[in-house]
């Protein structure tokens, strides 16, 4: 018994410790979950959550309800109770607020995510990290972060990290050097942020890396020699950096690189023979460099190139036959070069070649003959060389060719037959060649094209001897060749935009078909020898902007129909053999800003419309008027008035008359002065000085006084600010008439002639251009004043917009634009492109703020510093403003904002070279702005793509690759109509 009690005490003795072990261990376990949740709760506390992602994660939760929080994983234990947390996914979910050091001390979380969000701050550590951090996967890329990169994330402590994705956010600073104690990482991404400094050459310990990205910073100095160590490398992105000196031979060792993008540096040197090495390589991107010398021969030795971009360099020599062994080679762009001799025969060879572009380079001799016949060639552009010959036959024999660009070169003979019959062509540039021949009648019933410039070549016969059937055409020119005959009635499209003819043998009258072209901006029929009358249907265009009848023999009076034509802004009529008198209300339309009615057989008075208030002699010459006013700038004499001895009879019907006519005379008398009267400058005393104000609204000149404007300027009203302005809401203080003053900056080195050319700018009207209505300086202080409307700047609503309200925008602000470089006059520019000067009405309507030409000389240093300005002149120009609406499209399509990535170190393309990375190397998803996500982003996708294709267009470095107004709004207006139909 006494053993038996013994036996059965050991056994009791043995189950407390058993039991006092599981009570421990459940109470270390309930421990470490309590302190999983409170962590979670602390970083939770720093967000907020618009969309309420995070609702569920509250405290006095169990470890089974831990695990079902949203963007929670737990580890795969099938006891709930000792479940942990080791996943935290939280991406693209709006949330905004700082980033709490807590998520970073969760014990067992191996996978972090709080990508594409809107965090912003600084990453800190308020609590020393003491362990070893498990995470391997840490992704906190497209957010708003700022400050030096997280020291701790460079140290051991981190080193089990094996992808680490930081890009697309405002860091600055340098790269830490200790980057290279991460010795287990295999994916790396800083790109998109403003890192300065040069790259560690710690960088090359990463002998595991297989993914490199830095692009898109500010980086400095040489690429670490030794990187030919990091053997597992497969991916290289450093371009858009200011990256100097040679390209490192040692790339040549990275066997398993598949892809090197070394784009927009200022990498100088040769090409490094060593780059033939690399057998693997897909994709090589060298473009926008200062490479020198020839192409070496090793680079043909990549047997698996997909794409090979060396455009922008000063690389010189011929083009190698060697070109054929690249068999699977896509696309060939070397333009911008100094390449010469001819093209390779063998890039007719290339299977798979669909995008040849060699433009702006030396070349001579013809295209190969065979060029197209083995290929799915779709964009061909070798404009701007010295290339002859012929077109080949076989160019479009695949039959998906939709680009031909080839103008400015010698090529000759007849346009191809086969050329005719290629209906999947879009857009055609053959001018300034030596084309001779007929126009091929096939040519002009081809479906798809909607640009056709033939002009400048030898072409002859007639036009109107065909039928005319194209669509889709909105530019069509024909200008400076030899074509005659009558001009068709009829082009065949209800969609044409833009019609040049000058400069051939047209005759016959001008066609009354033309009034259904209900879309025709600008009509150019100069120098032709048509006849005639200008038919009044031509007034049925009412989007007509600019109408050159000029150097012809049209005859019979201006259609007073003309007078009313919404926003005629340029009317050139010389040299014709036009008579009668001017329509007294021609002009009165403050758009018609240009006219020229010189060398015809006018008689009578020159009208007293804007139009005509301060014409140039040389526009009104040659005729037999008279100004009313013998305004000194016409060079007419004044009008006289009859002094024959008149009959009594006569002396008491003017008096009778009289007593009729005086109201209306006076109400004339006084409409004219102030016509003419309102506009001119005025001087106004107040307490504060002289001060010289300037009307171009008729009704503001009688409701708005200085005393309005002045009271509209303080921090209450503050409606928006640039670099050179702030913008106020105003009142008059008598009535109810609202309107916006924007104060400009110190004016004391402004030239008065440049103040005067606000007057331009007054007399701009345009349904997409907000009318400035007044204009005030005194000493150093000055003020222009818009209407205003009901609406929303740009920069306030921009990310809250649908895609199709998105390219709405986008073809208002460039309609502005187009009208102002092609139908205003060179000085009235708008200024700095930006979201701020852009105001979309209640009706959804974009409008410009047009800002006069003085202010970038205003201060020149942070006007060029500015992110929507490029940096290559001072002063703005037109394809200065491109760059500006670039970087407005920019951000329409990515929901960032300019100022606030240029924030970070005051770089101002750093937007655009975030934009180009991302466009070259990264998914939609990964750039668009998240409010497009989801059904635009599917439904529109590849409009998207085009529209960002066309801001880096626009954003080009040579000012000389930038589209102008014109083409930027056909390219945008094909994207909206895709999008509505």
């Amino acid at each position: 018994m006494a053993k038996g009690s013994y036996s059965m005490s050991s056994k009791t003795k043995s189950m407390k410790f058993i039991c006092l072990f599981v009570f421990m261990l459940n109470f270390h376990l309930s421990h470490g979950h309590q302190q999983e949740v409170q962590l979670l709760l602390s970083f939770k506390g720093s967000l907020h959550d618009p969309l309420h992602f995070l609702s569920n994660w509250v405290s006095f939760t169990s470890s089974a309800t831990i695990c079902k929080w949203h963007g929670i994983t737990c580890d795969n234990n099938n006891n709930v109770n000792s479940s942990h947390v080791n996943a935290v996914v939280i991406s693209g979910k709006n949330i905004t607020g700082e980033v709490s050091s807590s998520i970073f001390q969760l014990p067992y979380v191996t996978n972090l995510d709080l990508s594409n969000n809107q965090l912003i701050g600084e990453i800190t550590f308020t609590h020393s990290l003491n362990s070893l951090s498990p995470i391997r996967y840490l992704n906190l890329s497209n957010n708003n972060l700022t400050g030096s990169l997280p020291q701790p994330l460079f140290s051991v402590l981190f080193s089990n990290l094996e992808t680490l994705d930081l890009s697309n956010n405002m860091f600055s600073g340098n790269i830490p050097d200790q980057i290279g104690l991460l010795s287990s990482l295999r994916y790396l991404d800083l790109g998109g942020n403003v890192l300065v400094g040069k790259i560690p050459n710690s960088v090359t310990n990463m002998t595991t890396l297989e993914y490199l990205t830095l692009a898109s910073n500010q980086l400095v100095d040489k690429i670490p020699e030794e990187i030919g160590v990091m053997k597992s490398l497969k991916w290289i992105y450093l371009g858009y950096n200011n990256l100097s000196d040679e390209i490192p031979s040692s790339i040549g060792e990275l066997l398993s690189l598949n892809h090197l993008d070394l784009v927009y540096n200022n990498l100088t040197g040769p090409i490094p023979h060593s780059l033939g090495h690399l057998t693997e390589l897909q994709y090589l991107f060298l473009y926008q460099n200062k490479l020198s010398g020839p192409i070496p021969g090793s680079i043909f030795e990549l047997k698996k190139l997909i794409s090979l971009d060396l455009s922008d360099n000063s690389l010189s020599g011929e083009i190698s036959e060697r070109v054929v062994q690249l068999q699977r080679l896509e696309i060939l762009h070397l333009f911008s070069n100094k390449f010469t001799g001819n093209i390779p025969k063998g890039v007719a060879s290339l299977p798979r070649l669909q995008v040849l572009q060699l433009w702006s380079n030396g070349l001579t001799g013809e295209i190969p003959e065979e060029l197209g016949r083995h290929s799915n060639l779709t964009v061909l552009d070798l404009s701007t060389n010295n290339l002859s010959g012929k077109i080949p036959d076989s160019i479009c024999y695949s039959g998906s060719l939709f680009k031909l660009i080839l103008f400015s070169n010698s090529f000759e003979g007849e346009i191809p037959k086969s050329l005719t019959s290629c209906r999947s062509l879009r857009r055609v540039r053959l001018q300034n060649n030596t084309f001779s021949g007929k126009l091929p009648s096939e040519l002009s019933t081809l479906p798809e094209i909607y640009f056709l410039d033939i002009s400048g070549n030898q072409l002859s016969g007639r036009i109107d001897d065909r039928k005319w059937h194209m669509p889709s055409l909105q530019m069509l020119s024909l200008a400076n060749n030899n074509f005659s005959g009558e001009i068709p009635n009829t082009f065949g499209t209800q969609k044409l935009e833009d019609l040049d003819l000058s400069h051939n043998q047209f005759s016959g009258s001008i066609p009354l078909g033309f009034k259904s072209l209900s879309e025709l901006v600008e009509l150019k029929l100069r120098n032709n020898k048509l006849f005639g009358d200008i038919p009044e249907e031509i007034c049925s265009c009412k989007k007509l902007v600019s109408l050159d009848l000029s150097h012809n023999h049209l005859s019979g009076e201006i259609p007073m129909k003309l007078s009313e034509m919404p926003v005629l802004g340029l009317l050139d009529l010389s040299e014709n053999q036009f008579s009668g008198e001017i329509p007294q209300n021609l002009g009165s339309v403050e758009s018609l800003v240009q006219v020229n009615i010189s060398h015809n057989h006018f008689h009578g008075r020159l009208p007293s419309t804007s139009a005509f208030l301060a014409i140039n002699a040389s526009a009104v010459t040659g005729n037999n008027l008279c100004d009313r006013d013998g305004d000194a700038s016409s060079g007419l004499p004044p009008c006289k008035n009859n002094n024959q001895n008149p009959t009594w009879l006569f002396i008491m019907l003017c008096f009778l008359l009289a007593l009729v006519a005086f109201a209306a005379a006076s109400f004339l008398v006084f409409y004219v002065r102030r016509r003419k009267n309102f506009s001119e400058v005025r001087r106004v005393e107040n307490e504060d000085g002289t001060w010289e104000v300037q009307f171009f609204d008729s009704k503001a000149a009688k409701l708005i006084n200085v005393d309005d404007v002045l009271s509209a300027v303080k921090e209450g009203n503050v409606m928006s600010k640039g670099r050179n302005w702030v913008s106020y809401q105003g009142k008059c203080m008598e009535n109810d008439m609202q309107f916006v003053v924007k104060e400009i900056s110190d004016l004391n080195s402004l030239p008065m002639s440049m103040w005067e050319e606000t007057v331009k700018i007054g007399k701009v009207r345009h349904p997409n251009i907000v009318n400035l209505i007044a204009a005030c300086r005194c000493g150093k202080r000055g003020y222009l004043v818009y209407e205003h409307e009901e609406g929303d700047e740009l920069s306030e609503i921009a990310n809250s917009l649908s895609w199709q309200r998105r390219c709405k925008i986008a073809v208002g602000i460039a309609k502005a634009l187009k009208f102002l470089h092609s139908h205003v006059s060179s000085m009235v520019l708008v200024g700095e492109v930006s979201p701020e000067i852009v105001w979309v009405d209640a009706k959804g309507v974009p409008r410009l703020k047009v800002t006069p030409p003085m202010m970038p000389c205003l201060d020149a240093k942070s006007f060029v510093s500015s992110p929507y300005v490029a940096q290559e002149k001072k002063n703005v120009t037109e394809k200065s403003e491109i760059y500006g609406f670039g970087v407005v499209l920019i951000e329409l399509l990515t929901g960032r904002s300019a100022m606030d990535i240029e924030a970070g170190n005051g770089m101002h393309k750093t937007i655009v070279e975030w934009a180009r990375y991302c466009y070259s190397d990264c998914h939609l998803d990964v750039w668009i702005d998240p409010v497009l996500k989801g059904v635009d982003a599917l439904s529109y996708q590849n409009d998207i793509v085009e529209m960002m294709n066309l801001a880096l267009h626009c954003t080009a470095t040579d000012p000389t690759a930038r589209p102008c107004a014109r083409d930027v709004l056909k390219a945008l207006e094909t994207i909206h109509r895709t999008t509505f139909c």
